[in-house]
């Protein structure tokens, strides 16, 4: 584990957290085989009312003077060569010298929030999520002062950069943000002196400081070419799940850290030996499960604490039950164990036959299934058959849709769409949404046949 986070050094991340209702779609929906829907094809949905105006996705990136921000910046947009990407400089929003400041210029701190119209950046941003085309103005650095007759015309765009040495001073500017990059240099000097100041002063403890000030770090500025190339990738991941997180509000993205990437990188390595897939496999399917769980309804509670005290805290929902799809979500089972004591666990087999046909075998449920809340397991959501042969088969017995979650380690758009188009209210918990199927119907880049690797049979 250790060789592949160290493969990251360089780049710090610090809670990747996203309000996944915040971020953006970018390009079409990844595209299905004809061959492959619900009944034998996971067409993409039709018939749909025309989506909102797709919001971009901000990147704030802040540093201090001459740390490299222009060069990241423009690292970036080279590696998001297939999005359109558009650059915002604080710089630009620059005030306007007085005739007085004009004068003593060399008293003046541009450096100062005050130094910069924020409310008219905050307006010309917000027409940029909006979908609206906006005019920058242009700042005349030599003579302090805007170019009143020139504008940069900026155009609607999926990912919006925006770079300056103030951008997360305002809250509002931060808010704005769906990352925040702080390019460094000399050893986190600049850094440094925001944790001490935060810490000592304010009483906060550095994480927190970490996670409200930025969520990458990038030592070395532009030459940190490993740091450049993760941040790209994992852009390119946020966009693309989020395209269906947007369309299907039941579908859920456990979020993404360089622990969980790391683990990703581990079991999809085809080299990497049986006993290390279980271990790696069981502590993604672990976070699966957690965040799962996170998402059943809960009723207030509160007891005395061993001081005496009441705590107002939360009571679990206690009519659950899992729900494994032959063999491959028997893997999930120990994890729901270790996070729900006593909890009951049926078994549903389904035989596939070729690509589209589907066949079930065996199932034993609760008798009071009916009843309960359902986790429904298997590690791969691929085309959607077998989860929606499953799903029915639930609804036979009883079990109201919306009390139905299906947990999974790695889904296809196609089957995402597969699922949700038949059952909307079957909420979807997943690790990480592939690129999609290849013509054979496996998962692309995908793990191979999991249940074979999990179990020693490959």
């Amino acid at each position: 584990m250790e060789d592949v986070l160290d493969s990251a050094v360089g780049a710090h991340f610090s809670g990747l957290r996203r309000d996944l209702r915040r971020l953006s779609s970018s390009s079409s929906l990844p595209s299905s085989p004809s061959s492959a829907t619900c009944n034998g094809a996971a067409d993409a949905p039709s018939g749909l009312a025309s989506p909102a105006p797709r919001q971009p996705f901000v990147i704030g990136v802040c540093g201090g003077t001459a740390s490299g921000k222009t060069t990241v910046c423009d690292m970036i947009i080279q590696q998001l060569h297939d999005h359109r990407v558009v650059l915002v400089n604080q710089d630009s929003f620059y005030r306007g010298l007085t005739e007085e400041e004009s004068e003593h210029v060399e008293e003046y701190n541009f450096d100062h929030p005050d130094a910069f119209d924020t409310d008219q950046l905050l307006e010309c941003m917000g027409k940029l999520k909006s979908g609206q085309s906006v005019n920058i103005p242009i700042y005349d650095f030599k003579n302090h002062r805007r170019c009143s007759e020139s504008f940069r015309k900026v155009n609607v765009s999926d990912v919006i950069i925006l770079e300056g040495i103030l951008v997360f001073h305002d809250q509002r500017v931060r808010d704005l943000m769906d990352m925040k990059i702080f390019v460094d240099t000399d050893a986190d000097i600049r850094l440094a002196r925001r944790i001490r100041r935060d810490t000592v002063e304010r009483g906060r403890d550095v994480l927190s400081v970490l996670e409200q000030y930025a969520d990458v770090i990038i030592p070395r500025g532009g030459d940190n070419h490993v740091a450049i190339d993760l941040i790209a990738q994992h852009i390119r991941t946020k966009l693309g799940q989020h395209d269906l997180c947007k369309l299907y509000p039941n579908v859920c993205v456990v979020q993404t850290t360089f622990q969980i990437r790391g683990m990703h990188t581990l079991i999809r390595d085809r080299d990497i030996t049986t006993p290390d897939f279980v271990f790696y496999s069981d502590r993604l399917i672990r976070l699966v499960v957690e965040h799962g769980l996170g998402n059943l309804p809960f009723t207030e509670k509160q007891v005395v604490t061993p001081t005496g005290s009441i705590y107002s805290g939360v009571d679990f929902c206690k009519k659950l039950c899992g729900v494994s799809i032959v063999r491959s979500g028997e893997s999930m089972e120990n994890a729901l164990r270790a996070c729900c004591k006593g909890i009951k666990i049926g078994k549903i087999l389904i035989h596939r036959v070729g690509d589209n046909g589907q066949q079930l075998i065996y199932n034993k449920l609760p008798s009071d299934i009916a009843e309960r809340h359902v986790l429904l397991m298997d590690p791969v959501l691929g085309t959607g058959n077998s989860a929606n042969q499953a799903i029915q088969l639930l609804r036979s017995t009883g079990v109201p849709e919306d009390h139905i979650m299906f947990l999974n380690l790695i889904s296809a758009p196609e089957g995402i769409h597969c699922v949700c188009k038949r059952f909307p209210d079957v909420k979807i918990v997943t690790s990480e949404i592939d690129a999609g199927l290849n013509q054979d119907y496996r998962v692309v880049p995908g793990l191979g046949e999991y249940g074979d690797r999990y179990f020693g049979t490959d």
